[in-house]
């Protein structure tokens, strides 16, 4: 029997030639969200000095970079409760309605954050509503990875579930990518004092730009999600009870990958604030992340299809567990911007080979009518507490003690638990998707 058998007629065997592109359609529409939010989270760090001095005039430019990255953390707050709300949402009423609920969200955070006046235009005002516009976004993005990935893992031929799954951090990659680019043309053609007063804010408005088309292809999408449909709270939650050490070890898993990628995030601001290197060249670590993580997140995916999710989710760990030091320390030494590229090419590819992998790997295991809301709230929860504070804190670590190498410290650690989680996950490749 075809696993998704049970899920929606039109989705469950493998699509004719004449219909694959609907099928990249669908995929597109999927992962829209998520990239246009990654998107505004990739912008917000990578012009977070520019932002900083906007928002936060302080005596020192550590503090107010320090206050930036405190108000970046702030849309982690928010992602358990859009995790648990609208994914609950997506398994009672199905995915679409979730999806467009979260890309409306989307919308006034990125609005809110390009048309902000500075501290010095509107006082106190300019900060609490940054503040306002990261809770939003932080709701939004709780809520899409559930729903999105959840139809992924749905309308996927049989064998291969990693590939589509995969496609939700290959977006991620993409939104890097762009977020990268467009940071790159602004910080080689545009003067400092433009960047400061007006720069900084191009990125958010050309994400408005791609809100639209992300609404309607979600418009357009079919329902996966059928045995869901009427569900009680009550039992939801009996049964979220019952998979609860999945979840556990999901969130274990994710904090691994949270912190190597939103290290790899703070690569350009690592490279202009601590190793003193040009914006423009900084701003080609944002490019290396964005292009490793959307061509390696796909390897991987593919690769878990091929040999098992957990051999291709722990060795990438492991390796990145190994290597992060070293590398960190060879970069500090070298602070050139070849040896930037090269160890941001590398530790990206880790984490993106690594996580293509375990996208699938909580949903594939949990039953359709908890399927969003569980891996919502492994991936809100692990990105809340890790991902929220990790740039803070090594930014922090850096200052207190003086040591350049504190991001890879960081990473090594976590890298050890995301590798004892995904060693006591069970294997799913070859599982049934539950009904």
């Amino acid at each position: 029997m075809n696993p998704l058998a049970t899920e929606g007629p039109a989705l469950n065997t493998p699509a004719p030639a004449s219909a694959a592109p609907a099928m990249r359609r669908m995929v597109a529409a999927a992962v829209a969200g998520n990239a246009l939010e990654f998107y505004d989270f990739g912008s917000y760090a990578f012009f977070a000095v520019y932002i900083s001095k906007a928002f936060f005039p302080t005596s020192t430019p550590l503090a107010g970079l320090l206050l930036t990255l405190a108000v970046f953390g702030v849309g982690f707050v928010s992602r358990p409760l859009g995790g648990v709300v609208i994914g609950a949402y997506a398994d009672r009423h199905g995915r679409k309605p979730a999806m467009l609920l979260t890309i409306v969200l989307i919308t006034v955070g990125t609005l809110g954050l390009a048309l902000t006046p500075s501290y010095d235009s509107i006082g106190l005002a300019g900060p609490l509503i940054v503040v306002a516009c990261r809770l939003v976004q932080g709701l939004a993005l709780g809520g899409e990875v559930g729903p999105s990935t959840a139809f992924l893992v749905e309308i996927a031929p049989p064998g291969q579930r990693g590939l589509y799954s995969s496609w939700q951090l290959a977006s991620q990659g993409l939104a890097i990518l762009i977020a990268g680019l467009v940071g790159l043309l602004l910080t080689s053609t545009l003067a400092p004092a433009q960047l400061q007063v007006w720069g900084w804010r191009v990125p958010f408005v050309l994400g408005l730009v791609a809100i639209p088309l992300g609404i309607y292809l979600r418009r357009n999408l079919p329902e996966t999600m059928l045995h869901g449909h009427g569900v009680r709270p009550a039992m939801a939650l009996s049964q979220l009870r019952a998979h609860g050490r999945l979840i556990a070890l999901a969130v274990l898993v994710v904090i691994g990958g949270t912190v190597s990628t939103y290290v790899g995030s703070y690569m350009t601001t690592y490279a202009i604030a601590t190793l003193k290197l040009p914006a423009a060249v900084a701003m080609g670590a944002t490019v290396t992340v964005g292009i490793v993580t959307l061509v390696f997140a796909l390897v991987g995916g593919a690769l878990s299809d091929r040999y098992g999710r957990k051999p291709v989710m722990l060795i990438p760990r492991v390796l990145s567990a190994v290597l992060a030091v070293p590398a960190f320390l060879f970069l500090i030494e070298a602070k050139s911007p070849g040896a930037l590229i090269g160890v941001t090419f590398v530790l990206a590819l880790l984490t993106a080979v690594s996580s293509g992998a375990a996208m699938v790997a909580l949903p594939e295991l949990l039953p359709s009518s908890v399927r969003s809301t569980g891996l919502s709230i492994a991936y809100a929860v692990g990105v809340a507490i890790f991902g929220g504070s990790t740039q803070f804190m090594v930014t922090w670590l850096i200052g207190v003690t003086g040591n350049a190498a504190m991001p890879a410290w960081w990473v090594t650690i976590t890298s050890v638990v995301a590798a004892v989680g995904i060693m006591a996950l069970p294997e799913g490749r070859d599982h049934t998707l539950p009904a």
